[in-house]
């Protein structure tokens, strides 16, 4: 085992194999995937915030939705097209502990936005008259900071754990860097147990963020049900933020039980699509779920539209 253990400087991906006969189509399918997530999410942030009407508390956490959007994306398409377009798919040591932070500070700052959104409709609808002092500007401008700023240091605490551990391998099974996948590359496995219990207790965290969310809205069913008035705003703000949490939980559910329980039995495209999905369709459908739904947006955007066609 000592013999192995070398100071690693490259990684090699390993996830591409058998998409390498087609890899041109998949680039340009990627590329477009790519252009299409920076056009809505880019679309619905330029309109909240040259919209003075739309400076308000739900539409802010819905830009920094986006925001974040972009941010995690940037992890992953800008290296993977890069790949496809290269024989050799390696990643410098560095490289990959940053993406690794990125795309996972990314997941976990999108449930914890979508808690504050959770708590936010939870007031709207329960709280109405108390919603602009619980809600005022200030005060979800520091919930959004802490949205971000909360999951990196969290992520970036696992990461340096990470960056503490003798690795004996420099392949990574697959299209990005994970940190789980590195710290399984450790040679001395008795090194791991701290990573393993920070590793946990992120995922409890994130867990109770899920379960926050979940008792939010059961409890704004409840309150709607019998208010004509209350249904009509929950299936107005509340369906697109129960719409876009299912879309993101089984996104990370089925990354992370890829994951953690991976089957060599599974095709390698099919492994890929499911280490992909949470960068895939949650940044697409999102924008375009909330700007569909959204009556102040999609007024908004629709008038821009006709604006500009006359």
């Amino acid at each position: 085992m000592m013999d192995n253990v070398s100071v690693m400087t490259t990684f090699f991906l390993s996830g591409l194999p058998e998409t390498m006969n087609y890899r041109r189509v998949l680039f340009f399918v990627t590329l477009l995937c790519y252009c299409l997530i920076l056009l809505v999410n880019i679309t619905l942030i330029v309109t909240i915030i040259m919209d003075k009407n739309l400076h308000e508390p739900m539409y802010i956490l819905l830009c920094a939705f986006c925001m974040n959007g972009l941010y995690g994306t940037a992890g992953f398409y800008p290296k993977f097209l890069w790949d496809l377009l290269s024989p050799v798919h390696v990643i410098s040591y560095s490289g990959c502990l940053i993406q690794a932070q990125v795309m996972y500070s990314f997941a976990c700052s999108d449930l914890f936005i979508l808690s504050v959104m959770a708590y936010d409709r939870y007031v709207a609808i329960c709280r109405p008259l108390e919603y602009h002092s619980v809600m005022s500007k200030q005060r979800v401008i520091k919930l959004v900071c802490y949205s971000w700023m909360t999951p990196f240091c969290i992520i970036g605490t696992n990461i340096f754990l990470t960056s503490r551990l003798k690795l004996c391998s420099p392949y990574i099974a697959r299209l990005f860097c994970v940190n789980w996948i590195i710290v399984k590359l450790a040679c001395f496995p008795a090194e791991t147990t701290l990573n393993g219990v920070i590793a946990y207790i992120t995922i409890v965290i994130y867990v109770l963020h899920a379960f926050f969310i979940i008792w939010s809205y059961m409890y704004l069913i409840k309150t709607c049900v019998n208010s004509i008035e209350n249904r009509a705003k929950f299936m107005q703000t509340c369906v697109p933020h129960l719409t876009s949490l299912l879309i993101f939980l089984v996104a990370i559910v089925f990354d992370v039980l890829n994951m953690r329980f991976s089957s060599k039995d599974l095709p390698q495209n099919l492994q890929n699509f499911v280490a992909i999905e949470f960068l895939v369709i949650p940044p697409l459908m999102n924008p375009l779920i909330y700007g569909f739904k959204l009556t102040k947006i999609r007024n908004r955007i629709l008038g821009v539209i006709t604006f500009k066609t006359k």
